[in-house]
C-alpha cells in the first residue's frame, strides 16, 4: 500500500497549495496569517467534499523558490496543518520547495504519510545550480525517527533542465534500486504542464512494481490517457477556479474530475 489508509487503484493526490508565506517576497502581510489559514482550509474541505483520495500540503506560491526554506514558512505550514488536523478526513502530505529535509521535519510534526521533493540528481535551474544529497537527506529521516513516511521522488524537475546524461528511464531504475524511492513522479516542464504518453510508458515499464505518478498536468481532458499508464496523479491546476495555479479550488471541478476517475477504476 503506497499510502497509508488508501487502498484504492488510480490514486488522486489533490494539491492545498498555501499562499504566499511570511518569508516570501509575494507575502501579503495585510492579509496575515489567518488569511492564509482560511484560504487554506476552504482548499481542504472543497477537495475532500469532492471526493479526492489525498490531499498535498505545499507553499506553492512561495515565488522564487529558493533551495533551502525558510524557518518561518516550515513554522506556519506546521501551525495551519496543526490546525487543521480535526478537519483532515483523508491521508495527507506534505512538500516544501524545494527542501527535503524541511519536507521529512515537517511531516514528522505533522503525521503526515508521505512527501514530495527532488531528491536526486544535479540540474541548472531557475534557482541557480541545484545539487542535491539523497543519502543526507535518507539519513536525518532515520535520525528523526521518520522511516514510515513515503518519500515520492520527482525525477523530473520543473523549471530546471537535469544535467544528468542518462536516458529518463535509467534514473527512474537508479532511483528505486540505490535511492530507495517509494514512488516515482514524472512531471511536465512547468506547473500545470504534463509530461508526454512516451515518457510515462518508458518509465513505467522500467521500474513496473513501484508505483509511477504524473506529477503535474493532468486535467478532464487527458486523465484518461495518462491513467492508462501511471498509478496515479498529483492534481493541482486543474482543479482550481477557471484553471489558474494560484487561484482557490473549485469544488465543481473538483467533483467532474472524481467522477471521470471512479470510471476509469
Amino acid at each position: 500500500m503506497l499510502i497509508k489508509g488508501l487502498n484504492k487503484s488510480k490514486i488522486i493526490i489533490g494539491m492545498v497549495h498555501f499562499p504566499a508565506l511570511p518569508g516570501s517576497p509575494l507575502y501579503d502581510e495585510k492579509k496575515g496569517i489567518e488569511w492564509i489559514a482560511s484560504r487554506v482550509r476552504e482548499d481542504l474541505l472543497a477537495l475532500q467534499d469532492g471526493g479526492i483520495d489525498a490531499v498535498m500540503f505545499c507553499n506553492e506560491n512561495d515565488r522564487p523558490y529558493t533551495l533551502n526554506a525558510d524557518i518561518a514558512s516550515v513554522a506556519v505550514m506546521a501551525r495551519i496543518i496543526g490546525e487543521l488536523m480535526n478537519e483532515i478526513k483523508v491521508p495527507f502530505g506534505v512538500d516544501v520547495l524545494w527542501d527535503p529535509k524541511a519536507a521529512i521535519a515537517l511531516a514528522k510534526a505533522t503525521g503526515a504519510s508521505f512527501i514530495r521533493e527532488i531528491i536526486t540528481g544535479t540540474f541548472v535551474s531557475d534557482m541557480g545550480l541545484w545539487n542535491t544529497s539523497v543519502g543526507e537527506v535518507y539519513r536525518y529521516k532515520k535520525l528523526l525517527d521518520a522511516t514510515n513516511i513515503k518519500v515520492f521522488f520527482n525525477i523530473c524537475a520543473e523549471f530546471a533542465s537535469s544535467l544528468d546524461k542518462r536516458s529518463i528511464e535509467e534514473i527512474a531504475r537508479s532511483v528505486v534500486f540505490s535511492s530507495l524511492a517509494d514512488a516515482v513522479l514524472i512531471s511536465g516542464p512547468m506547473t500545470g504542464m504534463p509530461p508526454s504518453r512516451e515518457t510515462l510508458e518508458r518509465v513505467k515499464e522500467t521500474v513496473k512494481d513501484v508505483p509511477v505518478l504524473v506529477n503535474t498536468g493532468v486535467n478532464l481532458e487527458n486523465v484518461e490517457e495518462l491513467l492508462s499508464i501511471a498509478d496515479g496523479a498529483i492534481v493541482g491546476t486543474s482543479l482550481k477556479k477557471d484553471g489558474v495555479t494560484w487561484n482557490s479550488v473549485d469544488p465543481k471541478r473538483v467533483r467532474r474530475f472524481m467522477e471521470k476517475v471512479e470510471t476509469l477504476r
